[in-house]
């Protein structure tokens, strides 16, 4: 996943990872980036759109660039969210269950999930050796494109770019 920008208003635009797909619509930031679902999940926390879309840009870009992956890295961050959404929002926290074994977290095994949904469109789900080759935020991201009921039209474009639709 090649660094891109994020552009924070009238500052230079900060490099951060976050996938081509994404960025017409979360590029500025005014969407919840993937890297942020991932660390949302990681944390156990539901946040709305609206909820993220009172935070200040340089809120949203230091939730998108804290580092979110050791135990005392995610509690940070939770805490820091936490925070947010009280200072920001009129609304508490909600937590939800994070759960200790994803899905995305075996790279040994395509979820049902997924390959039923690539069957439904047609395209070849991810192969054994694909999915293994994924990093674990590119798993989880095709993952969440294929729940069911939900805007899913980044799914395709997101095969693509993880070199898995030509």
């Amino acid at each position: 996943m090649p660094p891109t920008s994020v552009q924070t208003g009238q500052q230079q635009a900060v490099p951060v990872e976050m996938f081509r797909f994404e960025q017409e619509f979360a590029g500025s930031l005014r969407c919840i980036p993937m890297t942020v679902r991932f660390k949302l999940d990681r944390c156990g926390i539901k946040l709305s759109l609206r909820q993220w879309s009172r935070f200040d840009q340089p809120e949203r870009t230091r939730l998108l660039e804290q580092p979110c992956e050791e135990r005392t890295e995610i509690e940070l961050w939770r805490r820091e969210l936490e925070e947010l959404i009280r200072m920001r929002s009129s609304q508490p926290a909600e937590n939800l269950p994070v759960e200790l074994d994803p899905p995305w977290a075996d790279a040994n095994r395509v979820p049902q999930q997924l390959a039923d949904f690539a069957t439904g469109l047609k395209i070849a789900p991810p192969s054994p050796q694909q999915w293994a080759a994924l990093s674990p935020l590119q798993r989880f991201t095709l993952l969440k494109l294929s729940r069911a009921k939900h805007d899913n039209v980044n799914f395709i474009p997101a095969m693509r770019e993880f070199g898995l639709l030509e």
